[in-house]
């Protein structure tokens, strides 16, 4: 046996190992969350599509470890394995890339500051604040403190079992760390991304400045879906997240993206 033959056994046997651990890992986070938010349904869906994004690796990481897809003796059959081959590799570099860009997004704090801070929601679980949304409410807590002056505007619907939304979670939230009342708007029927934006367009004039306060892991495509509905000048503020969840959050912003992308199509 040769030494490429070893090389692409290891390789093989290192990225299967990989991609089984991490669909693992992505499902006990994912049935977790099932387990706890309010929209069960929706989150099953996007789970199933997650595990599907997982096999496109499993996948091409035997492929790698066995080439079945290229094994056939016969010229057809093999140039069709390779064409099936490209398919997988196009959509797992797609993946990655697009993770990439979420990871880098979460890094890029702009400077500057603006009269209103839109401040995203997240879905609840058992009723209560995850810990990424506190720290989404800490980093609120923190542009408030600097500019007396700004407006804070609480996004998100999805109530809990009381009654209480992700937004007005967050305003006690925040009227406990000693922000007044007469400080927040609430923009709290919206249950996607997309229409926390549209909503709130509705409340503030989008063509002025405004700074953007959510996870790190969702900045980057939180700034494309306020420009999709009309904000022109973002300030971006990102909060910290719980670092053994960024991978699957990270996913998370993945399948959002293509999801959009098959919208637009």
């Amino acid at each position: 046996m040769g030494k490429k033959s070893r090389s692409r056994r290891f390789i093989g046997n290192l990225l299967i190992f990989i991609s089984m651990l991490y669909t693992v890992y992505l499902s006990v986070i994912m049935i977790r969350r099932i387990g706890s938010v309010v929209l069960k349904e929706t989150y099953t869906k996007l789970f199933i599509c997650e595990l599907v994004m997982c096999l496109v690796f499993i996948i091409l990481a035997f492929d790698i470890r066995f080439r079945f897809f290229t094994k056939a003796r016969r010229i057809f059959l093999k140039l069709l394995g390779w064409i099936v081959r490209l398919v997988f590799v196009v959509l797992a570099v797609f993946m990655l890339v697009t993770g990439a860009r979420s990871v880098i997004g979460g890094f890029i704090n702009t400077s500057g500051t603006a009269d209103n801070a839109i401040v995203l929601g997240l879905a609840l679980q058992n009723g209560s604040p995850t810990e990424d949304l506190l720290y989404r409410v800490d980093t609120a807590v923190d542009y408030s403190v600097e500019n007396p002056n700004a407006i804070l505007i609480l996004t998100g619907g999805n109530p809990n079992e009381d009654g209480k939304t992700e937004a007005e979670i967050m305003k006690e939230l925040l009227m406990e760390r000693g922000i007044p009342e007469d400080r927040m708007i609430l923009e709290d029927r919206a249950e996607i991304t997309e229409d926390n934006f549209k909503n709130t367009a509705a409340l503030v004039d989008p063509s002025k400045p405004i700074v953007l306060i959510t996870s790190n892991y969702h900045m980057d495509r939180a700034v494309r879906t306020a420009e999709g509905a009309g904000f022109t000048d973002i300030i971006r503020r990102p909060a910290q997240s719980v670092l053994f969840e960024y991978p699957a959050n990270i996913h998370w912003e993945v399948l959002q993206e293509i999801i959009r992308l098959l919208k637009i199509g």
